[in-house]
């Protein structure tokens, strides 16, 4: 018998091995699909669905504030109450879409309209079950925040225009407690978590406002017009983020600013909003604003780049690396309707 007539058996077996490996591992490939898919579906469902309140810290490189967040779930919706307990007092309260936002020392109510859930613990977008396919998520180990066991969520970035992320959710009904942003060393450029959380009944007084007597305060409306098409495109993306909104919104100028600046009016400016599901960016476009300079700054995980483009001020914002946010400013074209 030839050593060939030796090898074909062994060959048969071998690939009679690797096919059934393959179908093992596809199947396993499967279910660990379906397993992210439930992971990011229950995260993003507690902070819609459920009752709670609780304080929480958010730290981006020296900078800490403390915030307090109630949200309740009626026959009308979503109410969701932040007040900022840092600094000047305000208090932002949400009603399902449209958000009032309190500041008592001017004694003004700003309004906005057509606002997704975007504060923490809500920080999957509409888009979140795209996550698998920018990031590699993976449970790790189990960790404990404001006294509670969570089980911790991997999101490591597969390419360099995002960071990665470190979730806490809380094991038993996937409600964020802590989100940390890693960059490409591992290390924590930023992270939010509770401090204490309360998790079912809540009192409803918690979600309105804490200023009795607002029916004399001045009325702003940020919101001129949703779901504008302007014209400005970017034409160059990072992978993975899409357009969610694009705005007509009111910039109105404080006392403090107006002093030191050319302008002493509120002002209309386009805002195009992007989500990669996890990680957003935003484009402001504002004509001819007076008193700004080029240049990009980066604090925790934050990264601002301003630049003029014709008659153009054009700023791009994000929780993402300075390469996207390069990459978005060097693609922004207006194209005639």
């Amino acid at each position: 018998m030839s050593l060939q007539r030796l090898k074909l058996p062994v060959l048969a077996c071998v690939l009679g091995m690797a096919s059934a490996v393959h179908h093992v591992q596809g199947a396993e490939a499967q279910e660990d699909k379906r397993d992210v898919q439930n992971l990011l579906q229950k995260i993003r469902s507690a902070a819609q669905k459920l009752n709670y309140s609780g304080t929480f810290v958010y730290q981006q490189a020296s900078q800490i504030r403390t915030s307090r967040i109630s949200h309740l779930v009626d026959a009308s919706g979503e109410v969701e109450k932040l007040e900022i307990l840092d600094g000047k007092p305000r208090e932002y309260i949400r009603h399902n879409d449209e958000v009032a936002c309190y500041l008592p020392d001017t004694k003004t109510v700003q309004m906005e309209k057509n606002v997704t859930q975007e504060v923490f613990p809500a920080m999957l977008a509409n888009n979140a079950a795209s996550l698998p396919d920018t990031y590699a998520i993976h449970r790790s180990d189990m960790g404990r925040v404001a006294g509670m066991p969570c089980q911790i969520v991997n999101f490591e970035p597969r390419d360099a225009f995002r960071y990665g992320y470190r979730l806490c959710m809380d094991n038993a009904s996937g409600l964020l407690l802590r989100a940390q942003t890693v960059n490409n060393k591992n290390e924590i450029i930023e992270q939010i978590a509770f401090t204490q959380i309360a998790i079912g009944d809540i009192d409803k007084n918690l979600v309105k406002s804490s200023f009795p007597n607002t029916s004399q305060w001045q009325t702003e409306n940020l919101t001129v017009q949703s779901n504008v098409n302007s014209g400005w495109v970017v034409k160059s993306l990072p992978v993975g983020f899409k357009k969610t909104r694009e705005m007509k919104r009111l910039i109105p100028m404080s006392p403090a600013t107006a002093a030191n600046s050319a302008e002493t009016k509120a002002h209309q400016v386009i805002q195009m909003i992007f989500s990669d599901g996890l990680a957003a960016i935003s484009v402001f476009i504002e004509p001819g604003s007076q008193g700004r300079t080029e240049g990009s700054l980066q604090q925790g995980a934050m990264t601002i780049m301003v630049k003029r483009q014709g008659d153009y001020w054009l700023t791009v914002v994000g929780e993402v690396p300075f390469t996207a946010i390069k990459q978005v400013m060097n693609s922004i074209e207006y194209k005639s309707k």
